[in-house]
């Protein structure tokens, strides 16, 4: 019943109630039984709220598209990798890549009690940084999809939810590149360096999604990077230059065999909203209410609701700092603008997951109240 009620929202149909999703909790990847010590759900607080993803949530597990026998890649005779760890168990990773005459390089870190992995240190710190990054050589599109991996965590997930695919936009790639603040004042002043590297990645990038699309028709997509262009970093028109015009051929190529592509961007939305839609996508998240975001779920619904399947409205502040009274109430009316009137469909969704080891009582609690919420409103 979960699978029909997702795909039948997808679809723009009626469906019994609207459903709900957890974000990247899925429970499928979530492994408590992992001794790994950078695995934080193996940790007994997160039992209870990994059986509630299990037996309550409309499931949507996330899997790259992947390939085999694909051509060499050419920068990996370029590329050296250094692995190490400090005292208090922290993983460092530190990546060079000679560029000509110029060394590149960036480090990650990965903390054993915290599931993200924060960047220490940029590749790219300048326009001469960025220049030898455009020029330097990339492998060309070839290979078979391995579908092996989405197949699989199908036939897990039975009727209890759908996979799906993940991917990011060209924008993306080129962002993550440089910090924040440095990739803002070459968004604005480089205009043409960026149209020279956002070509290059969808040079690649394009023909993968569009072969993985063909092999896994019907299946659910997330496009992920269009935020980089979002206000306030970057003003509106720029989101159209360096977002819509790259993630346009990308809902193309995934919607042409049956897919449905949702386009995700964090923040303010109201003034690219447009932009957004203009891509041809058939849905969105994960649309944040004031003061993170700039739009509510009427604004979106009443202007584009027949296009867009709208995914989300809880923030994940909300759900770890909210008294549950409180947030029963934000829960509710998220439902109501989410189903008011006419649309395509709505799936209530926070917009991120927590990622610590410890799992705060308040925030299953939280997550308890989401389920009990709409069960109440919608009935079981």
């Amino acid at each position: 019943m979960r699978r029909q009620r997702l795909m039948a929202t997808l679809r723009g149909e009626a469906v019994d109630r609207p459903p709900v999703n957890f974000y990247e909790l899925n429970a499928l990847d979530q492994n408590s039984r992992d001794p790994d010590p950078f695995n934080v759900f193996n940790d007994p607080s997160w039992g209870p709220l990994l059986e509630l993803v299990r037996e309550k949530s409309d499931r949507i597990v996330m899997r790259s598209p992947a390939f085999v026998e694909t051509p060499a890649d050419p920068l990996e005779s370029l590329t050296e990798r250094q692995t190490w760890h400090d005292e208090r168990g922290s993983r460092f990773v530190r990546t060079t890549i000679q560029a000509g005459r110029r060394t590149l390089t960036s480090i990650t870190r990965r903390d054993p009690d915290i599931d993200t992995i924060w960047v220490i240190e940029h590749l790219l710190k300048d326009v001469e940084d960025f220049r030898a990054w455009i020029d330097l050589p990339q492998a060309e599109f070839g290979g078979t999809v391995d579908t092996s991996s989405v197949l699989e965590a199908e036939a897990s997930l039975g009727e209890s939810g759908i996979v799906m695919l993940d991917t990011n936009d060209p924008l993306c790639t080129v962002a993550a590149l440089f910090d924040m603040a440095t990739f803002t004042v070459i968004g604005l002043t480089e205009n043409a360096l960026m149209h020279a590297a956002l070509e290059k990645v969808a040079r690649l990038l394009l023909p993968q999604v569009r072969a993985a699309a063909e092999a896994l028709p019907g299946r659910l997509w997330r496009i992920y990077g269009p935020e980089y262009a979002s206000p306030p970093y970057l003003p509106p028109a720029l989101f159209e230059e360096y977002a819509t015009r790259y993630v346009t051929p990308m809902v193309e190529a995934i919607q042409g065999p049956g897919g449905f592509a949702r386009v995700h961007c964090h923040g303010r939305i109201r003034e690219i909203l447009g932009h957004m839609a203009a891509t041809g996508c058939v849905a969105i998240d994960p649309i944040e209410p004031p003061p993170q975001g700039d739009v509510t779920l009427s604004y979106v619904r009443e202007r584009h609701g027949r296009q867009l399947v709208l995914f989300g409205n809880l923030e994940i502040s909300e759900i770890e700092n909210m008294p549950t009274v409180a947030f029963e109430k934000r829960v509710e009316a998220a439902l109501r603008e989410g189903t008011a009137g006419k649309g395509r469909g709505f799936v209530l969704m926070p917009s991120s997951a927590p990622y610590g080891r410890k799992l705060p009582e308040l925030t299953f609690r939280n997550y308890e109240a989401i389920v009990r919420v709409v069960e109440e409103m919608f009935g079981h």
